[in-house]
């Protein structure tokens, strides 16, 4: 059998072909090596970290805020355990979806959650963003239940402020308030993120650096969903400071409840220190509805609250000081040299003076009086005298000498300055000159004078402890949590009030006969048979009265408002206190005995061994 013929095969065409084949796949070959040259040498860096990412996370450790004490050691504010409802934008792919879900099982809506989640987003998308705060167990609950349904929810678990006595001195205390975005932008905390509390009033606002400690970190692993499956490393937090107060609770708790129903403010100090022992403001605010967060509209029914509560009347409001400017007024009228020990005015119920009979509080007028009896009585007319022989500027020298018409120096936000007029200052904010007849109304504490009730309680501790005029302290000492004491703040060095120890004898001894003189006008309502108290009252008209008609027939928002200042024991003060209340009407009847309670309540509180701060809970001070 014969083989069919064969063409011959051309060597040279398959060759080529063969070279072709060859060329393509020594091509293709080349560009895997240069996109994996560009993968992992150029770009190896960036896809390493995109790779850890998806399995090792970078988790904040939320310091532990510091606590705060009073005086004597007993707790005021610590923290509770809360748990947050957090999302990582980079896990909750695709965040439509998520935000959908979310939304049908807490009260935001789907768009809520994305705008929180853009407004609070950094360059970093597996930071967390907080969406909702001490959420209910109930509702962490559920969450955690369907978890694989929800990439990217977190529950994290954080520490919540806690006023365990709320509202008790919440306006010395302060509150929180989240962060603000242009506050992060700006680096004014920086240790901070979107949905931290910072303070925002009060001690927590003023002691935020030393309260609010230092964050720590930990590496861990996460599957899938972003849930840790282990932690491999921590650097601890740093936890805040502890504060310890100048106020005393129980002195606190008192003066609250003596303003309880009242508009007004008490303020009791140590005349030899000048550590503030108690400072209460009403109406007053819930603390607690700055921890669980309000909405806008919360928010803006608080704040324009006709009543005010997130004043601190203390330290922000400024009245007319009425009467206890008396003290002023005498002080310049000694040290000036226009009445002395022996001067006498007589006083018929009123002094006529240009076209206008200025009246004494006491009609049928009060006779014959020197300046010891004037102080104890309150004699109007002893006073227009000298308010007419000094004039306004003289008076407002000893006034601004006195700490009056300037901030105390209190280290707290928002302090009022009050107000120490001149014919200076007239002519320049009001455009009129000084009218002589002013000299009269100012000399007695009314027209343009403002005061605080800080004011008026430093100015009175001054006059009591013989002419020291300390700034008021509200912190004693801040401690780590170890109690390793951090800084101990020290009593500063006082200004003399304006006057000689002689002037200042002849005011105490004003100021004692008016509680303890049958004719002094606190003696029926402050005079204690436990403890000798000297004090000043002060009634400061609200508005000018009709002719004719009487106070009881104008409202009580038209009433006076009612001052009392005093110290005790007057021989040794170890206290001194203002109290001032709203239309209370009447310094002596409306004001002078919640001082005289403030006062008994302290200093049997001193004298009790068993009780809360006395000797045998000595202050490390």
């Amino acid at each position: 059998m014969s083989i069919p013929f064969l063409p011959k095969i051309d060597n040279e065409w398959f060759k080529g072909r063969i070279l072709l084949v060859m060329l393509f796949v020594l091509t293709v070959f080349a560009l895997l090596a240069v996109r994996l040259f560009y993968l992992q040498i150029l770009k190896g860096e960036h896809y390493r970290a995109l790779s850890a990412n998806n399995t090792l996370r970078q988790q904040r450790i939320e310091p532990l805020r510091g606590s705060i004490y009073d005086r004597n050691g007993h707790l005021l504010v610590d923290n509770r355990p809360s748990f947050e409802l957090r999302i990582i934008p980079n896990d909750a792919k695709p965040l439509e979806q998520t935000a959908n879900r979310l939304s049908q099982l807490i009260d935001m809506t789907a768009e809520e959650i994305k705008a929180t989640v853009r407004e609070n987003q950094g360059a970093y998308g597996y930071a967390s963003v907080l969406l909702k705060g001490d959420i209910s167990r109930q509702l962490m609950a559920v969450l955690l239940s369907r978890s694989y349904e929800l990439p990217g929810i977190t529950i994290a678990t954080s520490a919540r402020r806690n006023y365990i006595y709320d509202p008790a001195a919440a306006h010395l205390i302060g509150y929180l308030g989240e962060v603000s975005r242009d506050e992060l932008r700006n680096g004014l905390y920086p240790y901070k993120r979107g949905g931290d509390m910072v303070g925002r009033a009060g001690v927590e606002k003023t002691f935020e650096d030393q309260l609010s400690g230092i964050p720590g970190r930990k590496i861990v692993q996460v599957n899938a969903v972003g849930q840790v499956v282990r932690v491999l490393g921590k650097e601890p937090a740093e936890a805040g400071h502890n504060l310890y107060l100048t106020i005393d609770f129980a002195l606190q708790q008192k003066a609250e409840a003596l303003l309880e129903g009242k508009s007004g403010s008490i303020v009791a100090v140590d005349p030899r220190t000048g550590e503030v022992l108690a400072m209460a403001s009403r109406p007053v605010f819930q603390q607690e509805d700055f921890v669980r967060g309000m909405n806008k509209k919360q928010w803006r029914a608080l704040v324009n609250d006709p009543k005010r509560p997130l004043h601190n009347k203390a330290i922000q409001a400024e009245y007319p000081p009425a009467s206890t400017y008396k003290i002023i007024t005498a002080m310049a009228a000694l040290e000036e040299g226009v009445m002395d020990e022996q001067t006498t005015v007589y006083c018929p119920g009123g002094l006529r003076f240009g076209n206008r009979t200025y009246r004494c509080w006491k009609r049928q007028g009060h006779g014959s009086m020197d300046i010891n009896e004037a102080i104890a009585q309150s004699c109007d007319v002893f006073f227009y005298q000298a308010g007419k022989q000094l004039g306004v500027d003289r008076i407002a020298e000893y006034a601004k000498a006195s700490g009056l018409g300037q901030k105390t120096g209190i280290p707290l936000a928002h302090e009022a300055e009050g107000l120490v007029p001149t014919s200076e200052w007239k002519q320049r904010k009001i455009g009129i000159p000084w009218q002589a007849g002013e000299n009269l109304s100012i000399a007695i504490g009314q027209g343009y004078n403002l005061a605080t009730p800080l004011q008026m309680a430093m100015l009175t501790a001054a006059v009591a402890n013989g002419g020291k005029l300390y700034k008021p302290r509200i912190m004693r000492r801040v401690e780590s949590v170890q109690g390793r004491i951090e800084e101990k703040i020290q009593t500063g060095k006082p200004d003399p009030l304006p006057a000689s120890q002689e002037t200042l004898e002849i005011i105490r001894k004003g100021l004692y006969d008016v509680v303890q003189h049958r004719r002094g006008t606190a003696y029926w309502y402050v005079r204690s048979k436990e403890v000798a108290i000297s004090g000043k009252t002060g009634t400061a008209q609200v508005i000018s009265r009709k002719a004719g008609q009487e106070e009881a027939d104008q409202g009580d928002q038209y009433l006076p408002h009612a001052w009392f200042v005093g110290y005790a024991p007057s021989d040794r003060p170890e206290i001194a206190v203002c109290v001032f209340i709203e239309h209370g009407e009447h310094g002596s009847s409306g004001a002078g005995p919640l001082a005289k309670e403030m006062v008994l309540s302290y200093l049997t509180s001193q004298d009790d061994p068993e009780a809360e701060g006395s000797a045998s809970n000595p202050d490390p001070e």
